[in-house]
């Protein structure tokens, strides 16, 4: 691959060849703030005198809030107002349409801070408390709404999980908060998290995995306890941490197996029709008899039904008084088999008792006895 090369004139008339740098695009070129040093992440407190002329025209935003909130906002709303006139924004609490608005004056400032303002009234919508929502408007905080009412269809399975990202005592939001740094408020179908860019980030893909049913959040909150730890030690910074990170599967659940229909055969032709209750009135006949016949054969039919019900009725209650069967001697042969085990078995004890016996008599004679004995003799 050849290098470009740059042709210079020089003032001798004698051509000099100088390497041309290659540039990508037609700006890209070293900029004074590609340094090393500079922290592009660090977010400086704004000063007033950067923008001294103030804003040229007045940008507004507003909120629709719910009915149970506006108790709250009145209270709350002498609070609001003066933290937003620091910063040279006015606010306005309409009760009749049910909306906040904020929009820039003469004195603002900030061109971001009319944003900031806009968030502090959707976090107020979203049942957050005042002092709490207030810190949006400091610049190194920053909010978001996770709206999760549309990742499940079904209501009590999306309550469910919702109830599994709170905890028992809601010990898991309070373990999250710690971990991330970030404030967290479950409140109907929408999550609002207030802290940092990278809390945040945490924050939305463990409320989403919980509400899509992809992790747990116990097994999420045990993966960034792992990583605040390892973040401490200095030697595994540029490491690759997967092999430290606990690895979760996921267990297949046996699911209800749905019993299958057997298809039956396709054939083009519909059902035979069944017969209707004329049709077989006709097949038997009954159609042609008149009305007191019918009523006498509709009576007889009664009658024979009344009649087997009586029966088994009383033959149900004349169970009860019918005595069992007694065993008999000759029905108790299943007993006899361990009769005679029995009996064969006392008896071999006997004869082996008494071989023992004798054995025990010829052992214990004294050879002195016998042998005087036998010289007697």
């Amino acid at each position: 691959m050849g290098i470009a090369v740059a042709e210079i004139e020089n003032g001798n008339g004698d051509v000099e060849q100088k390497p041309r740098t290659k540039h990508k695009g037609k700006h890209d070129k070293p900029k004074p703030w590609d340094d090393s040093s500079i922290d592009h992440w660090k977010i400086e407190k704004f000063d007033p005198s950067w923008n001294e002329g103030g804003m040229l025209e007045v940008s507004s935003f507003s909120t629709l809030f719910p009915q149970y909130r506006e108790k709250y906002l009145q209270e709350a709303w002498p609070i609001v107002k003066n933290a937003l006139k620091e910063h040279g924004i006015s606010c306005e609490l309409n009760l009749v349409e049910g909306s906040m608005t904020v929009s820039t004056t003469r004195k603002t400032r900030d061109p971001y801070i009319v944003m900031k303002a806009r968030d502090l009234l959707k976090l107020l919508s979203r049942s957050v408390p005042a002092p709490q929502a207030i810190k949006i408007l400091h610049d190194e905080m920053q909010c978001d709404i996770i709206k999760i009412g549309s990742l499940v269809r079904n209501k009590e399975r999306f309550v469910k999980r919702r109830q599994h990202l709170v905890g028992p005592n809601s010990s898991n939001l309070k373990a999250l908060e710690i971990l991330t740094g970030c404030y967290i408020l479950v409140q109907g179908s929408t999550v609002a998290a207030m802290g940092s860019f990278k809390g945040l980030k945490q924050v939305r893909k463990i409320v989403e995995d919980c509400i899509l049913n992809k992790i747990y959040p116990v097994l999420n909150i045990k993966t960034l306890m792992m990583k605040n730890g390892l973040v401490k030690d200095p030697a595994l910074a540029n490491e690759n941490w997967d092999r430290f990170l606990p690895k979760f599967r996921k267990k297949n659940v046996k699911q209800k197996k749905v019993k299958s229909k057997e298809k039956k055969p396709y054939t083009p032709f519909p059902p035979p029709q069944q017969p209707s209750k004329i049709d077989l009135q006709l097949e038997s006949g009954e159609y042609f008899l008149s009305d007191k016949k019918k009523s006498t054969k509709q009576w007889q039919e009664n009658q024979e039904k009344q009649a087997e019900k009586t029966a088994e009725n009383k033959r149900k209650r004349e169970e009860a008084f019918i005595p069992p069967k007694e065993l008999m001697r000759q029905d108790s042969g299943i007993f006899n088999d361990d009769n005679n085990d029995a009996t064969t078995m006392a008896m071999s004890l006997k004869k082996k008792a008494k071989e023992f016996g004798k054995q025990k008599s010829v052992l214990s004679i004294n050879a002195e006895s016998y042998v005087a004995a036998s010289g007697e003799i």
